[in-house]
């Protein structure tokens, strides 16, 4: 069990360190790429946790021994009893803050979102007359922009590794700010196929009201503060950006380079080569035992015919 300790702890360093990285660019790439790139930075922190755990290195014990002072510490496995108890908690949180969303949304008191994981399905606000068939209309695009995207399944993949690393505060800012960058990509799609209305885009951000309930599985409009919907807005006064394959080979080689530096980083496994095979008998002497085995003479072996 204390190998799985040190090797959780292990992943949240390489993750911690990427999600630094990825908060102090994500605002400089949106600025020279625009929005939908600079959520493709989010990609990096966990592939370079899982490279962590990718299989290691192998190498022989005679050429690893100055190393052999990087090799893990092993900790109390109290600690994964505490990790594992940490756990059910936060998927208790979850379930529950899940199921109030769904409770609102029955009640016809909740969305604009998209709900579910493997098939999502589209809640919307009640057709009250507060919304015209125009902004009725641009809301169903940005919902459909994030099926198109699969963010569903993202936000399932944020709200699971929230709950792995529940002791891990980073990972709860990164999954807040991962998920207002998803907000911020869908708004650029929906302005990318109706660039003539940021106005009324605009307007229908701040018609709609924060949501009574988070929503940890599945994608919603609001964020539960004032300051995302404030750069929400403002970005759909930005011209758009379009240097798109630019972006997205720089992001792609940048997130490569992350998981292969934290594979690289980890230290390798120690291969003790067996001992040779005639020292399995005693000890080494030198000498190779030999067994000698007599056959019948061919003359013996007629005459028994």
């Amino acid at each position: 069990m204390a190998e799985v300790v040190d090797a959780l702890l292990r992943v949240n360093l390489v993750a911690s360190l990427a999600i630094l990285a990825v908060l102090l660019l994500r605002l400089p790439i949106r600025h020279r790429f625009g929005p939908e790139i600079a959520y493709g930075l989010w990609a990096a922190p966990p592939l370079a946790a899982a490279a962590t755990i990718a299989p290691l290195k192998i190498q022989s014990s005679t050429l690893a021994r100055p190393l052999a002072h990087l090799a893990p510490v092993s900790l109390s496995p109290g600690l994964l009893v505490l990790w594992a108890v940490g756990l059910g908690l936060a998927v208790g949180l979850m379930w529950r803050a899940q199921s109030a969303f769904l409770k609102s949304a029955r009640a016809g008191r909740a969305g604009p979102a998209v709900v579910g994981i493997v098939a999502p399905r589209l809640v919307m606000p009640p057709d009250d007359g507060r919304y015209t068939a125009e902004e009725r209309m641009l809301i169903r695009a940005h919902e459909r922009a994030h099926m198109l995207r699969k963010d569903p399944r993202a936000g399932a993949l944020i709200a699971g590794l929230q709950c792995l690393a529940w002791f891990n505060p980073l990972v709860h800012v990164a999954a807040h700010f991962a998920r207002l960058d998803q907000e911020l990509a869908c708004d650029a799609a929906v302005i990318r196929q109706h660039p003539q209305a940021r106005a009324l885009y605009a307007r229908t951000l701040l018609k709609t009201q924060l949501v009574a309930a988070p929503l940890p599985l599945g994608c919603y409009w609001p964020a539960r503060s004032r300051h995302p919907l404030e750069v929400r807005v403002e970005l759909l006064r930005r011209p758009r950006v379009d240097r798109g394959i630019e972006g997205f080979l720089l992001i792609s080689a940048g997130i490569v380079a992350a998981a292969v530096l934290a594979w690289a980083a980890e230290p390798p496994i120690v291969f003790t080569p067996p001992p040779p095979i005639w020292a399995l008998d005693g000890p080494d002497t030198g000498h190779m035992s030999v067994m000698l085995v007599t056959w019948p003479a061919p003359a013996a072996a007629s005459a028994r015919r």
